[in-house]
């Protein structure tokens, strides 16, 4: 299969050219951080999308009763202290008093109580919503600064599920309003200016923010692209001080010019395909297997990340805890493909289309190639972002009409744990759109699995049990798992206190422009 170049060269520079333009076309201010990743925000409400590089830009506004400390360990935000009863379902949160939200909305326990139960009403229908549902009973005020929060079972993740976009506090007023998607209204110390779709987010500090004020800059500019050659020509001509996700073919440039700084490490990202279970032949675990067998994960690593990655052996990323490194389920091999194919009653192949994003064309091509050799014709739909997240998160009789097979995706639950990593994929009440179980993937057997990890305390025991969790979900094959992605950002040698948390989500609010 012969694959199609990104762009031709006298088009890149015509794009790049009117894409800096409209991306640049607000004044700079002289302390303003320009931040440039490579998809656009799925949503100014936190509770709302489940996307990294969406959290990313939402990080500098809001805030949750915890949040994730350099150390990867919950601390201290909106909440000063918390403790829980014996039983570990029962939790008390003390909250941080003299606190605003941008449009004036004071923060106390109603406003605490409100956030979540918007979370809990099963009609609002919030994308986040789904692995709140799952464990929290119940939000209540004690007074105006306490709150108690009460679980249906223990939840060992449970702090660390405060520190996630499903509980960042947003504006009770503004959620009323019901234009949260459109105008972020947190509690940050950033709160936004101007949100033009297609091309920038603006952020100014908020000066009536309770913690530091003098910290990170006057302003932080979002903007975005798909083409990796405009984000690594708008670093390289200093219109942007940040980029994120590094395009991988252009890492190694970047690392070896003294006038940036490269940043990698290892990531929580998976990469991976969700199969529609719900359709013939894929509702065949032979065909998914066979499809498995057919992937060539080390040439991916090469052709599309450029070495900066790893192939996938397992649903959870080897940063997270209870990962199972001796695992190798897939290794390549056409033949047991093909006879697979066969007991299945498809010798001949089938047509499979998949959704895929644009920046990921590639990945898409890639196997497009590779399961031609077993007679799958894999039918590539490239979309921008806004429909590949409608097509991804269609529901069954959805995904039926479009004759969706397949999307290629990502998912990072980041420092977050084993259960936020699977539960929202492969959990059966996870199913699109409330969750991200895109391929409605029903195992009884792994339910039980997850349900009796996220409540087991002792952490050995635990990994344990995601150890066989692992095993069951590559044996079912819901998926063809891809590989890790290392996490890599690059910025100009005068930016520093830019970190990432595992994953891809960078944190700019601290930075410093020199």
């Amino acid at each position: 299969m012969k694959i199609t170049r990104y762009i031709r060269r006298p088009v890149q520079l015509t794009l790049l050219s009117s894409a800096l333009l409209a991306a640049f076309s607000l004044p700079v201010f002289a302390a303003t951080l320009n931040v440039m990743q490579n998809e656009a925000p799925r949503s100014m409400d936190p509770g709302n999308q489940t996307a990294t590089f969406t959290g990313t830009v939402l990080d500098p506004m809001y805030e949750g009763l915890l949040r994730m400390s350099p150390q990867l360990k919950p601390e201290a935000a909106l909440a000063t202290s918390w403790s829980s009863d014996e039983s570990g379902l029962v939790w008390t949160f003390k909250l941080r008093s003299g606190v605003t939200f941008h449009d004036g909305t004071p923060f106390n326990a109603d406003a605490v109580v409100a956030n979540f139960a918007r979370h809990l009403d099963t009609k609002r229908g919030l994308a986040a919503s789904g692995r709140l549902r799952t464990f929290l009973d119940s939000v209540t005020k004690t007074d105006d600064s306490t709150v108690v929060f009460k679980l249906k079972k223990p939840y060992p993740a449970f702090l660390n599920l405060l520190t996630t976009g499903a509980c960042l506090m947003v504006s009770p007023a503004a959620d009323k309003t019901g234009t949260l998607d459109s105008k972020a209204v947190g509690t940050g110390p950033y709160k936004m200016v101007q949100y033009k779709t297609g091309e920038f987010v603006l952020e100014e500090k908020y000066p009536g923010y309770w913690g530091d004020k003098a910290a990170g800059p006057d302003d932080i500019k979002w903007t975005w692209s798909a083409e990796p050659s405009v984000m690594n020509m708008a670093l390289q001509a200093g219109e942007t001080d940040v980029i994120n996700p590094v395009p991988p073919q252009f890492a190694r440039v970047l690392k070896n010019n003294p006038k940036f700084d490269l940043h990698e490490s290892p990531g929580a990202s998976v990469f991976w395909v969700a199969l529609n279970t719900s359709l013939k032949p894929l509702s065949d675990v032979r065909v998914r297997q066979a499809l498995n067998y057919a992937t060539d994960r080390d040439g991916l690593v090469r052709a599309i990340m450029s070495g900066f990655a790893q192939p996938a052996n397992s649903p959870l990323a080897p940063v997270t805890a209870g990962y199972d490194k001796t695992l190798n389920p897939y290794p390549l091999d056409l033949a047991k493909a093909k006879a697979l194919l066969k007991e299945a009653g498809v010798a001949d192949g089938f047509t499979l289309s998949i959704a895929v994003q644009g920046q990921d064309a590639r990945i898409g091509q890639v196997l497009q190639s590779m399961w031609a050799k077993i007679g799958v014709k894999l039918d590539v739909k490239i979309m921008e972002s806004g429909v590949w997240t409608k097509a991804a998160f269609a529901d069954q009789a959805g995904k039926k009409a479009d004759n969706t097979g397949a999307v290629l995706a990502s998912w990072s639950s980041g420092a977050n744990g084993a259960d936020l990593q699977l539960r929202p994929l492969y959990y059966s009440k996870s199913f699109a759109p409330g969750g991200a179980n895109l391929g409605f993937f029903d195992d009884p057997k792994l339910d039980e699995m997850l349900d009796k990890a996220a409540s087991t305390l002792d952490e050995n025991t635990r990994n344990a049990i995601y150890v066989d969790a692992q095993k069951e979900i590559n044996q079912q094959a819901p998926q063809v798992l891809l590989y890790y992605q290392n996490d890599l950002y690059a910025t100009g040698k005068n930016i520093s206190g830019v970190t990432m948390i595992p994953g891809g989500q960078i944190v700019v609010k601290d930075a410093q422009k020199k």
